[in-house]
């Protein structure tokens, strides 16, 4: 099968060999075509989940809704800081540190009814409170505490509260 028109060219070429290839390449081009058709359903599944009945105007509306829920909870997260901020700085200088010891002030009592109690903040500054009781009555002595110090002369009983109180937490 020999055409005229590629005898004209000089051509010795067989027509057959011609559509043959032709052929291979409408094969090759279906196969695409398919493959493609394949992924585009893909992709029209995973857009139609994506959507799950939404409109694409309405899917807009829950992004815009979205991201104005993210700017409310941006600046609740920042007012929140801004307290807890606040409430550290209070609370700094609220007494958190405590220690305490009872005692037999005069060894004739039967009881341990004497107390030293120190009271102090973050700073170790507050103050310490020591009671004595004894058969005459009951007498408090307050002294005050700044950086962990007395500018008074403590006793052994206070001196082991104050202790406690620098040590409490650590």
């Amino acid at each position: 099968m020999n055409s005229n028109l590629f005898d004209q060219l000089g051509l010795k070429i067989d027509i057959a060999y011609i559509l043959l290839a032709l052929l291979v390449i409408i094969i090759v081009l279906l196969i695409i075509v398919i493959i493609q058709g394949n992924k585009i359903k893909a992709i029209k599944n995973q857009i139609s989940r994506f959507m799950k009945g939404k409109e694409a105007a309405s899917l807009e509306d829950e992004i815009v809704a979205l991201f104005e829920e993210n700017q409310v909870i941006r600046k609740t997260t920042e007012k929140n800081q801004k307290d807890i901020n606040r409430l550290y700085d209070r609370l700094a200088s609220c007494f958190q540190k405590v220690g305490i010891i009872k005692y037999d002030a005069f060894n004739q009592m039967g009881g341990q009814l004497s107390y030293s109690i120190a009271l102090l903040d973050e700073d170790n500054n507050g103050f310490l409170l020591n009671s004595v009781h004894s058969t005459d009555g009951c007498y408090s002595y307050s002294k005050e505490i700044v950086n962990g110090k007395c500018k008074l002369e403590l006793g052994d009983e206070e001196q082991i509260a104050l202790n406690e109180a620098i040590e409490y937490g650590k």
